[in-house]
């Protein structure tokens, strides 16, 4: 994603489907690459302890860049960068409270590469993780979780739908739509 020379405008729809009273949604539209950070970086701000941010959605579409801006949001300073090859990489910074987890599993061809890194640490180090390509091992998620797809729509442009599954992340999810949408949660 590049940046753009318009102003960016960001346009938000929240979704609620009555057959699933366990998930809330919002459903974002990012106009570049700086947006979708801050995106993130709102979702980072509100993290704590053992919060798991689920990335899904085809290459180029954004998921790193979302990554980036929930480190920020931490306050962790170290630049970063999707772990394809190595699968993991673990963020921290002195003042930062909370380490970031961040897993790439695009190159993942079977579940036994994530038991051999020690993946279940990952995610109930109670730490935060990201997950990028986490539609490749859904049915080994714990169910309280953030959903986030991403979808490519043009150059600049991208759709961010979150679902929120489970009492923790319905409350971060909440809590999101008024800091970054000044959306008020009934």
């Amino acid at each position: 994603m590049t940046g753009s020379t318009r102003p960016a405008r960001e346009t938000h729809r929240v979704l609620s489907d009555h057959r699933l009273p366990h998930i809330i949604a919002v459903e974002i539209i990012s106009h570049s690459a700086d947006q979708t950070q801050r995106i993130g970086a709102h979702l980072g701000e509100l993290a704590q302890r053992g919060d798991l941010f689920c990335l899904e959605g085809e290459l180029g579409a954004g998921k790193t860049c979302l990554c980036q801006g929930i480190g920020q949001g931490m306050g962790l300073r170290d630049r970063i960068v999707s772990p394809t090859f190595t699968l993991v990489n673990e963020y921290s910074h002195g003042s930062a409270p909370l380490l970031l987890y961040h897993l790439d599993l695009y190159r993942l061809d079977d579940i036994d590469e994530l038991v051999n890194v020690g993946w279940d640490e990952y995610l109930y180090g109670g730490q935060v993780c990201n997950i990028e390509w986490a539609d490749k091992i859904e049915r080994w998620l714990p169910p309280d979780r953030l959903k986030i797809t991403l979808t490519y729509i043009d150059t600049d442009k991208r759709g961010i739908l979150l679902q929120a599954r489970g009492e923790r992340h319905q409350t971060l999810l909440r809590a999101f739509r008024k800091r970054a949408l000044g959306i008020r949660s009934p």
